[in-house]
């Protein structure tokens, strides 16, 4: 099984962590708004796909990499999203899905993205847990989205942030400073900026449903 790394426009990843996601993945696709920075950044190789609208794209990089462009002209979902449909419709098998670049710059470009992360595992089973996982990577989080009760090994000491759209959604924890069981979801902030106090963390969901976790 291979990794794959889909590399949006946002902050290009600069920690060890995310660039060694990004150097040692298996199979990469670029946003096509992103594909001046990896060539600045990694001028030693070549992605295996740039997928977007191409609107963004000067002339010479169109040439240069003529061969891995793969344009898509609608507009109802994001360059995120367009890459990781072609992931999945022309990539390898995969393990695991590192979204990089998907943060910083723009808030409204984060929001966005982070809560894509959940749109995913609701249109396609991809989790932080499933296989393959799907994460977004950046050089301070880990965010993943989780559908269900689920055990974390998250290291004692963590930052541990729960964001979740359902507001009829309760969910019962072991192994956070602040327990989240009376926490009502009608609001992005109400279970951020928590802390593992243990190594592993327990969430008990009443009903199977979408949540974030943000690690730090």
């Amino acid at each position: 099984m291979a990794s794959a790394v889909i590399l949006a426009d946002g902050d290009f990843p600069r920690k060890p962590y995310p660039r060694y996601l990004l150097d040692s993945a298996d199979f990469v696709v670029v946003c096509d708004g992103a594909l001046r920075r990896w060539a600045r950044a990694v001028p030693g190789r070549r992605p295996d796909a740039v997928v977007g609208d191409m609107d963004s794209l000067p002339a010479a990089l169109r040439r240069r990499y003529a061969d891995i462009l793969h344009p898509e002209a609608e507009q109802d979902t994001n360059d995120l999203s367009k890459a990781l449909r072609h992931l999945r419709a022309h990539g390898p098998e995969v393990s695991e899905i590192h979204i990089l670049g998907a943060t910083g710059k723009r808030e409204d470009h984060t929001v966005g993205n982070l809560s894509l992360l959940m749109e995913y595992a609701r249109q396609y089973g991809l989790t932080g847990l499933s296989a393959p996982s799907l994460d977004m990577v950046s050089d301070y989080t880990t965010a993943f989205a989780v559908t269900d009760t689920c055990t974390l090994a998250v290291g004692e000491d963590r930052s541990f942030s729960l964001l979740s759209p359902d507001n009829s959604l309760r969910i019962q924890s072991q192994g956070l400073v602040w327990p989240t069981d009376g926490v009502v979801f009608d609001n992005w902030w109400k279970a951020t900026l928590n802390r593992a106090d243990a190594p592993v963390v327990t969430l008990t969901f009443s009903h199977p449903s979408l949540a974030l976790v943000i690690l730090s």
